[in-house]
């Protein structure tokens, strides 16, 4: 399919440079095709709703010609074409011609972009290096399970991958009319090294590729996999995970971790967050761990969450760093139904400051009705 943003480019003669020239570029920080490198030349560019402009996005807080931005005497200046929602610099809403400096935010409607001077040589490189991530993190989309919208659980996710491809992987399937297994995978580190180890893990676990293990046993699973993929045997990498298996004929859920932070169940009257899954040693760093387990029966109607730390690691739109107490709240307010996991992403993505996350986002939704 041919890529829609790159389709409201408008083609012109530019003047041929040395790719290794400064060149003056938008890096879209939020809004459409985060990372997108966009130059900045004497020939305006021109942003809005409206078909003849350079840049067209169909965002209802933009204008039909919302904001202008060229080149005048080396300097890359922004202006708002009386907009009625305004044009910011640093936070600031402009009235006047502004010129940009290094690393100034621009924000125009809900779109978010970032100036940067770089060369045109090192701009070629990161967007060939976008497209690989790209293309990792559509393999890594493909992997994922289907939504679940009837039957004795549902579930739902998100799954937003940073401008910088992690290693989080997650999935779940029906081992017998009566037992639903569901675990998360987060691999330490950022990169296609990381993405597709997450990827090894999550496709031995589809395929059940682990020999004599019972996918019962949550504690059994772990230490398979941890004698599988020791860190000494795959470049350093080691991995947090969360397994957890849930029989419909008693509505008990078994479940273990390795080395990462609990699930929460969340009852029908959202009046707690219990937290879910006795931690032990990473899976890659010791062998012979052991992984304890932990058992719960499940009331009707609750909701269980579970997430990477990617989820609540964030940098807050006034340079506060969350920890996981300061998500959690978002889990006991009014439940969405069948849109869950995004009204989660939408409230994290509202307290963090603008641009994309700086990890993965990977958070599933079990419910038990």
């Amino acid at each position: 399919m041919e890529n829609e943003f790159e389709q409201t480019m408008l083609a012109g003669r530019r003047p041929a440079l040395a790719s290794d020239a400064i060149g003056h570029y938008l890096v879209v920080l939020q809004g459409a095709e985060p990372g997108k490198l966009i130059e900045i030349t004497a020939e305006p560019i021109t942003i809005g709703r409206d078909a003849q402009q350079t840049l067209v996005f169909q965002d209802a807080e933009l204008s039909r010609r919302h904001a202008r931005v060229a080149l005048a005497a080396g300097e890359a200046v922004i202006e708002d074409l009386r907009s009625t929602n305004g044009t910011f610099v640093e936070g600031e809403r402009i009235s006047t011609p502004v010129t940009l400096a290094q690393g100034h935010v621009i924000r125009i409607g809900s779109q978010v972009f970032r100036y940067e001077r770089r060369s045109r040589r090192d701009a070629e490189r990161s967007e060939e290096l976008d497209r690989d991530l790209l293309r990792a993190s559509n393999y890594v989309l493909s992997l994922l399970p289907a939504r679940l919208e009837t039957g004795p659980v549902l579930a739902e996710w998100r799954f937003v991958p940073s401008t910088q491809l992690g290693g989080d992987a997650f999935g779940y399937y029906w081992l017998s009319p009566e037992t639903f297994v569901f675990y998360l995978v987060d691999v330490s580190g950022h990169g296609a090294g990381s993405a597709m180890h997450s990827v090894s893990v999550l496709n031995v676990l589809r395929q059940r590729a682990l020999p004599d293990v019972d996918f019962n046993d949550p504690a059994r699973v772990l230490a398979s996999l941890n004698a599988r993929f020791q860190m000494d045997d795959h470049h350093g990498l080691f991995l947090t995970m969360w397994y957890g298996v849930y029989h419909t004929s008693d509505r008990t859920l078994v479940c273990g971790s390795a080395g990462h932070h609990p699930a929460y169940l969340v009852p029908a009257d959202r009046a707690a967050a219990q937290p879910l899954g006795e931690s032990a040693l990473m899976i890659g760093v010791m062998r012979d761990t052991t992984f304890p387990v932990q058992r719960t029966t499940i009331p009707r109607g609750s909701t269980l969450y579970l997430f990477s730390d990617g989820v609540f690691e964030i940098e807050t739109g006034d340079d506060q760093r969350w920890t996981r107490e300061d998500f959690l709240p978002l889990l006991q307010a009014p439940i969405a139904p069948n849109r869950e996991a995004d009204r989660i992403y939408e409230a994290v993505k509202q307290a963090a400051r603008p641009g994309p996350l700086d990890d993965d986002f990977s958070l599933m939704v079990v419910t038990f009705p």
